[in-house]
């Protein structure tokens, strides 16, 4: 079963409890715009269902509320921040605005962010880049628990390691391309499992290594005490490019990577490479706007194939859902509602009638 809410009462709903576990109130409401705004994007997995995780993991000390980004290195088109385990929304945010400055000013800047808890849907980075005519592009790498089987592997050994890249497209809305490097995302396989579905073959394999369809492998502990895990998209392909963001967004921002044993620990830590570029300074501005759209209009044309509604670029799917659910609400299933009811009641919050 599930409740629809309208995304005001879950805006407010999270900002209470984000501020009852030691916000500020303007923290707390930018943490709620965000995961709200990720329940809007049609992206549930990175959305208000984290909330008790958020909470788990200030109790325990591994987020640090009203924590900001500190400048590490400030070296022109370099720039170098340490996280201080702070809210990923906010961190990610103040890291974001100094590197779009730099490059709005010099023309590029490359930015390292390390030790962001949870940093949430990259593509929020993305479209702040693109709105101030810029081309981002992403490396993201996870140190929580082991999720992800590397290709040919058994057991899971890194994180989900999301990839974006954000590109605007002159008097158009922006391509925003936004992906977990493992098949799915470890927050939908969440959402699954207190949906109670079965999920697709080829996502999955067990505590033993075997291919499963039962999403509560990579959510609560099986009967050994063990999980299983995702596999990657793409095999090699994708196994390969987790790898690129787990030594591009933990080893070269210093974030650190995973390789140890997994841990219960509920923290999750983010480290982003961040690549800014400002076409208007590169001096391809007017050849990139024609080549870009020339290309664009190029893929609508092709005729919808199979079941296939037509084209669609990456970026369109999420405008569409929240167009959607800005009318229609946001439906949370009653379990995921039940664990943010459990969490407001952690830190003396409520979270108000439904």
């Amino acid at each position: 079963m599930t409740k629809t809410f309208s995304a005001a009462h879950l805006r407010q709903a999270v900002s209470r409890i984000i501020q009852a576990a030691g916000s500020s109130a303007e923290e707390s409401r930018t943490v709620a715009d965000n995961l709200v705004l990720a329940n809007l994007s049609g992206h549930d997995s990175h959305g208000v269902g984290m909330v008790p995780r958020y909470v788990d993991a200030v109790l325990e000390k591994g987020l640090t509320p009203n924590a900001a980004a500190r400048v590490v290195l400030d070296a022109a088109t370099l720039l170098s921040l340490d996280g201080q385990r702070g809210y990923g929304q906010i961190v990610g945010e103040q890291a974001m605005v100094l590197a779009m400055a730099r490059a709005k000013e010099l023309g590029s800047c490359v930015m390292a962010l390390a030790n962001a808890h949870h940093l949430g849907r990259i593509g929020h980075f993305a479209e702040m880049a693109v709105a101030q005519g810029l081309v981002s592009i992403h490396f993201v790498n996870v140190l929580s628990r082991p999720v992800v089987a590397p290709w040919g592997g058994g057991d899971g050994r890194y994180g989900t390691n999301p990839f974006c890249a954000g590109i605007p497209l002159a008097g158009r809305e922006p391509f925003v391309l936004d992906f977990a490097t493992s098949r799915v995302a470890q927050g939908k396989m969440r959402v699954a499992h207190n949906e109670g579905r079965r999920v697709d073959a080829g996502y999955l394999i067990d505590e033993r290594g075997q291919p499963t369809t039962d999403p509560g492998v990579v959510v609560v502990p099986q009967a050994n005490g063990f999980f299983g895990a995702l596999m990657p998209f793409g095999e090699h392909k994708g196994f390969g490019m987790a790898v690129a963001c787990e030594l591009l967004g933990g080893a070269l921002t210093g974030s650190g990577t995973w390789h140890r044993p997994a841990d219960t620990a509920r923290a999750v830590v983010n480290g982003m490479l961040t690549i800014l570029v400002d076409p208007a300074r590169l001096g391809t501005r007017a050849s990139f706007e024609q080549e870009a759209l020339a290309f664009v209009d190029w893929l609508k044309q092709s005729p919808a194939g199979g079941e296939a509604p037509g084209v669609r670029l990456a970026g369109e799917p999420e405008r569409q859902a929240r167009r959607e659910r800005e009318q229609a609400g946001i439906a949370i299933d009653d379990q995921t509602w039940i664990e943010i009811e459990a969490s407001a009641a952690k830190v003396g919050a409520t979270v108000g009638a439904v």
